[in-house]
């Protein structure tokens, strides 16, 4: 699996998105099945907001288990062009340029409750469930690639590969734009919580934890309010259910 390193200032990277890599543009639309949610007669509650707190600290240089189970989960598979493969999750290396220590990035989809992919989407497509989940509907997209290029975190990518053998509960596409959906199958079968999540806890590192930010009494909450965490890009007032000690 596959790391950037990055040379950087911790405070630069807080505030700059370039670091955070770039998606290769390319040609060729195909409409597939739409990634499901809950049933229509149980819809996403707008009383919860799914979250993650990611520990940098606790993240080491050896481990690419969230990498791993994210992908196992749904489906992807590593065709070894770093440019143009899906990436739901990928670890940066963030080192800085003042005192060389170097720290681990878990990054992806943010979850933002003010996303501009959803803004700049011209059909719709890109979506913000009530719970605070951001998903794309297969069924509308039509692969113009706005949302990549909108979204600060580079989070999305583009199917350029015919799919084979695809899972029943992580139905992809060719042609489409994908991202991570905090294991939206999982949360709505009830099991509240993500394949990232379990791996990272699984390998005894505890750098994921995820849950929902409205319950004051969820693990993640007491964490925020236990910890400094911080947005990346906080400067853009999205207020990402996406937040980071160690950096």
């Amino acid at each position: 699996m596959k790391k950037y390193e990055i040379k950087l200032d911790r405070r630069d990277f807080l505030k700059s998105s370039t670091m955070l890599g770039a998606s290769t543009i390319a040609p060729g639309v195909f409409f597939q099945q739409l990634a499901h949610g809950r049933d229509l007669d149980e819809p996403a509650s707008p009383k919860i907001r799914w979250g993650m707190l990611i520990d940098t600290n606790q993240c080491t240089d050896e481990c690419n288990a969230c990498v791993t189970a994210c992908n196992e989960e749904h489906g992807i598979e590593d065709f070894g062009r770093p440019t143009t493969d899906t990436q739901w999750i990928r670890k940066l290396t963030l080192t800085s340029e003042t005192t060389e220590e170097s720290i681990n990035v878990p990054m992806m989809c943010q979850h933002c409750e003010n996303p501009p992919c959803v803004d700049v989407c011209p059909t719709g497509a890109s979506f913000i469930r009530a719970d605070g989940i951001v998903l794309v509907n297969k069924h509308t997209c039509i692969g113009c690639r706005y949302c990549m290029m909108s979204c600060p975190y580079k989070a999305r990518s583009f199917v350029h590969e015919n799919l084979e053998n695809q899972l029943p509960h992580a139905p992809r596409g060719k042609g489409c734009v994908e991202s991570c959906n905090l294991c939206v199958h999982k949360i709505d079968n009830g099991e509240n919580n993500t394949a990232c999540a379990e791996a990272c806890q699984k390998d005894g590192h505890q750098a994921i934890l995820f849950g929902d930010l409205n319950d004051v009494e969820s693990d993640i909450s007491k964490q925020l309010k236990k910890y400094e965490s911080k947005e990346v890009r906080s400067d853009l007032g999205l207020n990402t259910a996406v937040r980071y000690r160690g950096i």
